[in-house]
């Protein structure tokens, strides 16, 4: 009797636990619905507003007071060298970091502390590291309003996600790995760069994708360190006729970048400047999703040919 009693109570908690593996299923199923409406609602907007204004016209003219003529040359050339500037500063810096905190650093309070102080930047608002620019890059070191400091700015911004995905790639790598490196006598850095780097870049590149996919868009830092809303004009050129054939003036030469052009349209009271927008949204939308798409191929494709 008592040994039904106990199966009768073991099937009413086996019951009960798959009806709430039941309902939390179907909550995370209407909240993910939820998410993706959200998205294709608000891209199906401005793909109804800006797909009009598209033409080869809209990406090779200047920012007009005239919105019929009025293209974003300027923005995507700003946008792309300022990008150009972040992944220079910020993948060798972050991915060193990773390697050296995940690999090379004694395991005390001070890398603890250093550890949490990491993963917390990553959720500070991007406004701080717009005022840190101002005060460090623009005045203290004297780069001024320039494309070099907005690099700078948003490089200081994706540092974190970088070091977090460089050292979640090499954590990932199983323990043994590393025993057989150092089994047949290679050294750390042998270890790193022969074994850990290899298998773990796919991660790695995963990770720079998305933090520059994030800076792309971002406003706040560009806004606070000084960037222009109006530029009728591009940047000097990276590339030169002459010897040594590369220059870089363009560094400090003041820019406009994609969120900025369209924060300068949409503040306009003419519907012509919210198509315009619209535009310029889309194609930063656009933008977005193919550098998180190149993540997820290259991952893919990476980590097929990787065997443990």
């Amino acid at each position: 009797m008592r040994s039904e009693k106990s199966l009768e109570e073991i099937r009413r908690i086996i019951s009960l636990h798959k009806r709430l593996d039941l309902i939390f299923m179907i909550t995370g199923i209407v909240a993910l619905m939820i998410a993706i409406m959200t998205f294709m609602a608000l891209f199906a907007h401005m793909l109804i507003d800006g797909l009009p204004r598209l033409s080869w016209e809209f990406f090779t003219s200047f920012p007009s007071r005239r919105p019929e003529s009025a293209g974003i040359l300027s923005a995507w050339v700003g946008t792309t060298l300022v990008m150009l500037v972040t992944a220079a500063a910020a993948v060798p810096l972050g991915v060193g970091s990773g390697i050296y905190l995940e690999e090379y650093a004694p395991r005390n309070l001070l890398t603890e502390i250093i550890e949490i102080n990491v993963t917390n930047l990553a959720g500070v608002p991007s406004i701080i590291y717009g005022l840190l620019a101002l005060g460090l890059f623009v005045y203290q070191l004297g780069f001024g309003q320039s494309i070099l400091s907005a690099g700078l700015a948003l490089a200081l911004l994706i540092l974190p996600i970088v070091i977090v995905a460089t050292r979640e790639a090499i954590r990932s790598i199983p323990i043994t790995i590393r025993e057989g490196a150092y089994a047949l006598g290679a050294t750390k850095w042998q270890t790193v760069s022969d074994h850990l780097l290899p298998y773990s870049a796919a991660g790695i590149l995963t990770g720079i994708i998305i933090g520059l996919a994030r800076a792309i868009g971002e406003t706040a830092p560009i806004i606070t360190i000084g960037a222009l809303t109006f530029i009728a004009f591009l940047p000097p050129s990276p590339v030169k006729n002459e010897f040594p054939f590369v220059s870089f003036e363009w560094l400090t030469a003041p820019f406009t970048v994609m969120p900025i052009q369209m924060f300068n349209w949409v503040s306009r009271p003419e519907e012509a400047f919210q198509l315009n927008a619209a535009a310029a949204g889309l194609v930063l939308v656009i933008m977005t999703l193919a550098m998180n798409g190149l993540a997820i191929y290259l991952r893919y494709r990476m980590r097929k040919n990787i065997k443990w």
